[in-house]
């Protein structure tokens, strides 16, 4: 398959190129074989940079390099490169088959097959096996997206790219299908480029993941490293819910460096040498009523049952804090606390 390198990639809209700045410095090298998703908010830049990846934008400056080859003036059609978008983007007068073979018409079906045995093949990959005669007006959502997949990987591409390919589903058919699109990257093993501004999809089917923000890469990883050491405090407030906290270093107490935030002071595991402002962060599912650190006074304002767990919302010192506890509280007043390992200092933005 293809190593896919974005080398310093920046994207400004305007003719002088003093325009609007889409992307900034973007450096990303996605393995041969990975399941690789962009992530982050709208407007951040993650569409434009699968754009360029495609050859649908031009890049200002960098390069994109397919298994070390430049890319640049390439068009989209001689990239290789099988593209999924938001909306289906069917053919309403051509049937499920006829559909799904219409990339054949430009490039001969890998392996020696014929057309017909690989829209087949392809029907079945996607579990739509007997249904190459519909029209797509008589499928539904998810399985319009599957003939779009089909699709794509008909001329056996090199790169797949999926654009938000679920956002317009609901929420069930959105977890079964990404179970399928997962299977099907396994199985062919392509290296693939998924775009979605969930970041629990992200979490859920990615080998590795970039979280980006205002046209820059934030961090890349893999999710465990995303979720459980953000390297920055827009990562650690992006992706899932967090407690975020910012105050002085203290020197130490024993064991522990101290950190001192509204006369109140905290112990943590380790404070990087030098380090004046510590800004630390801990997960809601980190903070318990029976711990025996770094205890605080929560003021709760909302519960929400979750089913396992109940999510909570309350504040402490005006700042908002963020719960996972295992039931309803009985009171509107509760302490908590947090092991000084479980808290996670941040880079400094």
């Amino acid at each position: 398959m293809t190593e896919l390198r974005l080398e310093d990639v920046s994207k400004v809209y305007g003719a002088d190129g003093t325009g609007t700045s889409a992307l900034e410095d973007v450096d990303i090298t996605v393995r041969d074989g990975e399941f690789f998703t962009l992530v982050g908010p709208s407007g951040c830049g993650k569409t434009t940079t699968l754009r360029t990846i495609a050859g649908f934008e031009a890049p200002t400056d960098g390069a994109i390099r397919f298994d070390g080859r430049g890319v640049a003036g390439v068009p989209p059609e001689r990239r290789d490169v099988g593209v999924v978008f938001q909306s289906y983007a069917l053919f309403p007068h051509m049937t499920v088959a006829e559909n799904v073979g219409y990339g054949l018409r430009f490039r001969e079906p890998p392996d020696g097959k014929t057309v017909d045995d690989r829209v087949t093949e392809l029907l079945e990959l996607v579990d739509l096996e007997g249904m190459g005669d519909r029209d797509p007006d008589q499928l539904s959502g998810g399985q319009r997206q599957r003939v779009a997949l089909a699709r794509a990987l008909a001329p056996a591409p090199d790169l797949l790219l999926l654009d938000e390919p679920m956002s317009a589903l609901d929420a069930q058919l959105r977890e079964s299908l990404r179970r399928q699109v997962t299977r099907i990257q396994s199985e062919l093993g392509i290296t693939t480029v998924y775009v979605t501004h969930d970041q629990a999809e992200a979490l859920a089917i990615s080998d590795r993941l970039a979280v980006m923000h205002d046209g820059r890469v934030e961090q890349v990883g893999r999710p465990q490293e995303i979720y459980r050491e953000p390297a920055t405090r827009f990562v650690a407030e992006f992706v899932g819910d967090n407690n975020v906290f910012e105050g002085d270093a203290r020197g130490r107490n024993g064991e522990y460096p101290q950190v001192a935030i509204d006369g109140e002071t905290f112990s943590l595991a380790a404070i990087p040498d030098g380090t004046d402002r510590v800004t630390f962060c801990v997960r809601p599912g980190a903070l318990s009523q029976a711990a025996d650190h770094n205890r605080l006074p929560v003021t709760v304002e909302t519960s929400e049952f979750l089913g396992e767990t109940v999510r909570v919302n309350g504040r402490w010192n005006g700042r908002r804090i963020v719960l996972q506890l295992p039931d309803v509280p009985e009171s509107d007043e509760l302490t908590v606390g947090f092991a000084p390992d479980d808290a996670h200092v941040i880079d400094r933005d």
